[in-house]
Formats: C-alpha cells, sequence, structure tokens
C-alpha cells in the first residue's frame, strides 16, 4: 500500500478547520478538493482548480455514486408524498386511536414510536412529532424542551440505526469510494456497535418509563408541574404552534395505508434487490443498486395507491416528486463534494500515510475511542454528520484496514461521533428544525439536552475502549 506524503493529510485538515471556522461545510470541502488537487499538479493553483472540477464531475462516472445521489433526493419526493395524501395525518389518527394518549406516559410513548417508525428521514420525524406532539404535550403540561429532546433523540439517532435511507445510502457509498467489499453490509454490522445512536434512543425511553431527569430538564419539569407553563417566559420560539408538516390535500380522508404502504414495499424491496443484484447470495448484492430500487419501488407504489383512491392525477404526482427532489439538492451538492474530496484523499493516499503515522505514535487500542472523539468534535462544531462522514470515512477506513482494527467498529466510531453533533449542536440543521416543529426555545433545547447527549456519548466512548 502506497503511503503519501505529508501534504497528503491538508485536505482534510483544512476542510475541518475551515468548517469549524466558517460554519460553512460546502466551501470548506470544495477548498479541500481545490488544495488536494492544486498539490496534485505541482501546486499549480490554476491547473488544480481544473483538476479539481474535473474530480467533481467524475463523481458521476461511478454509477453507485450517482444511485446513492439521486436516492437521497427523491426521499425528498417520498416525504412529499406521504403527507400530501394523509398518510402522516392517517397514521397518527390511528395510532391515537389505539389508547396511547391517555396520560403523559402515553403520550411520551406514541411519538417516541411515530420517531422509530418514521425512519426515512430525520427532519420529517422531527416535523410530524412536533405536530402530533405540541397539543397532547400541552394538554398533559409537559415541556415544549421536553417534545423537542423525543423529536431530536428520535431523529438522527433513529436514522442512522435503521440505514434504508439517505444516511445508508451516504455511508455506503462513502465505503465503496473506499473499495470496501460488501460496503451495504459493513453498515448493517456497524449499526450493532453504534453505541451512540443506541444509548440515545434508549435513554429517552427510560426517562419516559421512569419519568427521572436531571439537570436543566428536571428544572424545565418541575416549571411545567408547578406553573403550568410548557415554555420558560420570554422564551424566543422560531415559530408559532401552527404545524409545520406540509397539510393534506383538501377533501381526502386522512388513511394510515398511505404511509404504510409505500414505507412497506420501499423496505422489502431492499433485500430483495440484495438477493437480485447478488444472483441469489443476498451478502453480494449491490448496496446503491438495491437501496435505489427500493425508493422507486415505494414511490412508484405511492403513486398508483394515490391514485387509485383519486387523491392525486399524473400531473400532481409529478410535481410532487419533482418538488420533493428540489428540497434535497443541497444535500446532493454536499454528497457530491463529499465523494470528491474522498477521491481526492484517495488519490494522494491520505489514509495510507495516516495509517503509517498512528501505528508509530497511538497504541491501537486508543484509535477507535480517538476516532469517535475527534468525529464528535467536528460533527459538534460545525453541526453536520454527513460532513463529518465525508472528512472522517476516508482516514477512518485505512486506518482501520492498516491496524487490523475491526472495520464495522470503526466505522460505527464515526457513524455515533458524527450523530452526536447532528443530535446536539446549537447550529445542527436538525436541531433548529426540532426546536423549530416543537416551539421550543432553541437554546433552551440545547441546554436541556446537551447533558443527555453527553452521557451517552461518554457510556460510548467507554465502550469503543473496552472493545478495541
Amino acid at each position: 500500500m502506497q503511503a503519501g506524503h505529508w501534504y497528503s493529510v491538508l485536505p482534510p485538515l483544512i476542510a475541518i478547520f475551515l468548517a469549524i471556522r466558517t460554519r460553512q461545510v460546502y466551501p470548506s470541502l470544495f477548498i479541500g478538493i481545490w488544495l488536494g488537487w492544486t498539490a496534485l499538479t505541482g501546486w499549480n493553483p490554476l491547473l488544480g482548480l481544473r483538476a479539481a472540477l474535473d474530480a467533481i464531475i467524475d463523481v458521476f462516472q461511478d454509477a453507485g455514486n450517482t444511485r446513492v445521489i439521486l436516492f437521497s433526493m427523491m426521499v425528498g419526493a417520498m416525504i412529499m408524498f406521504t403527507q400530501r395524501s394523509g398518510g402522516v395525518t392517517g397514521f397518527i389518527q390511528w395510532m391515537s386511536e389505539r389508547g396511547f394518549v391517555r396520560n403523559r406516559t402515553g403520550a411520551s410513548l406514541l411519538v417516541w414510536i411515530i420517531g422509530i417508525i418514521l425512519f426515512i428521514e430525520s427532519n420529517l420525524i422531527a416535523l410530524v412529532i412536533g405536530a402530533i406532539g405540541r397539543p397532547l404535550f400541552d394538554r398533559f403540561y409537559v415541556p415544549r424542551e421536553k417534545l423537542a429532546y423525543i423529536a431530536d433523540s428520535t431523529a438522527a439517532p433513529v436514522c442512522v440505526m435503521i440505514p434504508f435511507n439517505g444516511w445508508g445510502a451516504v455511508l455506503t457509498g462513502l465505503l465503496v469510494a473506499q473499495n470496501v467489499d460488501n460496503a451495504f453490509f459493513v453498515v448493517l454490522k456497524a449499526v450493532t456497535t453504534n453505541f451512540y445512536a443506541i444509548f440515545t434512543i434508549g435513554m429517552v425511553l427510560f426517562f419516559i418509563l421512569t419519568r427521572l431527569d436531571f439537570g436543566p430538564m428536571a428544572k424545565a419539569e418541575k416549571r411545567a408541574r408547578t406553573t403550568q407553563k410548557v415554555t420558560r417566559d420570554n422564551a424566543q420560539l422560531l415559530v408559532s404552534d401552527d404545524t409545520l408538516a406540509l397539510p393534506p390535500k383538501d377533501g381526502i380522508q386522512p388513511r394510515a395505508i398511505n404511509l404504510i404502504i409505500p414505507l412497506a414495499a420501499m423496505v422489502i424491496m431492499v433485500p430483495l434487490g440484495l438477493l437480485i443484484t447478488g444472483s441469489g447470495n443476498i451478502e453480494h448484492g449491490s448496496g446503491s443498486t438495491a437501496v435505489f430500487w427500493a425508493v422507486l419501488t415505494g414511490l412508484g407504489t405511492a403513486a398508483l395507491l394515490y391514485r387509485i383512491q383519486r387523491i392525486m392525477d399524473f400531473k400532481e404526482t409529478l410535481d410532487l416528486f419533482i418538488k420533493g427532489m428540489g428540497g434535497l439538492i443541497p444535500m446532493g451538492l454536499l454528497m457530491v463534494f463529499a465523494f470528491a474530496l474522498g477521491a481526492t484523499c484517495k488519490a494522494l493516499h491520505t489514509g495510507p500515510y495516516v495509517s503509517t503515522l498512528a501505528a508509530a505514535t497511538i497504541h491501537p487500542k486508543l484509535v477507535v475511542p480517538l476516532v469517535f472523539g475527534i468525529s464528535c468534535f467536528i460533527s459538534f462544531a460545525t453541526g453536520t454528520s454527513w460532513g463529518t462522514f465525508a472528512i472522517m470515512i476516508p482516514i477512518a477506513v485505512p486506518l482501520a484496514q492498516h491496524l487490523d482494527l475491526s472495520l464495522p467498529l470503526m466505522v460505527s466510531a464515526v457513524m455515533g461521533g458524527g450523530v452526536f453533533g447532528d443530535h446536539c449542536s446549537p447550529i445542527s440543521d436538525t436541531t433548529i428544525i426540532s426546536s423549530m416543529a416543537t416551539a421550543c426555545d432553541p437554546i433552551d433545547h440545547v441546554d436541556t439536552q446537551l447533558p443527555y447527549a453527553i452521557v451517552a456519548a461518554t457510556g460510548a466512548l467507554i465502550l469503543y475502549g473496552l472493545l478495541s
């Protein structure tokens, strides 16, 4: 394995520094790509710029990359479909009729279950939980801080634990870019040791069932119980209490099947697609192809189902499809830059260089905890998990291979660390959307959630140290 030069670490390091300094991930990633290709072209900045632009375009030469980007953007169409058809609203009503909302514990369990089931997209989870949870929690005088905590803790942590979505596609694509065999199965194996996400989801359920809290959350609970104020005085709410989710189409009857059937079709198609692409052997299947087929199947099922019910005609379906994909263009651009940075680091042999350096300076048992800690720091400082994945996967994979460490364990450290920041950073889009969806002061949300996140991260760090 050819090792790179000292400057091979500059592109990811510069990308990290600029992302932290400017809070702008897109230009930071691009500058890292440009710097890498400048080094590869004899430090000629103009030739480096041309090569960097070519590297970005070359991302689409890989069919797997293209499938991942298209699939992730089509998730936006699925979100639009299930909301506009009344599927999300119907599902919420159906769950409510099952008697889950007799008390505050039942209301909390309901939104927790919703967060688990709507694993397709983190922002959808927050929006739906906010829409159904605000009136329920207000009825039982549960503080908005607790609702925001549940929404945020069943958003990114759930999505990364059930990777039949954009999260799984991004991680699979990044691993494929590092020539990892059976990349989708590596992601699935990494889920079992993603301790931060496991602890986060489990802690939410624990606090719901026991009604035990600590720190600022305990003070918020006491305020709500004694004064019946679900928000503190002078709280700065980002939005009003109006529902933020896309409303169902006028004149239709909300039905749970309009959400359940498309999602079920999508989930079932993943293993079927793996069997087909693997010629009968699911372990040899193409993850990106299977998930791409799955989301197409889900969308096609939804379109047919809604047409049969006369909810949407072809034009309405197509308009929603385009609008949904258009809403996730920024995410698609981030993925393009992420793939390009990974290719740049590969051309510079960044991974082998870092691996060689680490082997000589760091005890192998400390590598996985260190990768987790660094991923936590980057994601919290930048507010993006996917940007953290893009920076850390090209470094973590060669480290695991060179030091003979468990690749799924190393990947899970990056996954958990990336989710930490997306989960609780004050500049994370998920944090902001959770605050908006639940009509909670964003600073109050961060203050009450951060102690819980630190506990989960500490537990994960200890376990990574024990298992390394």
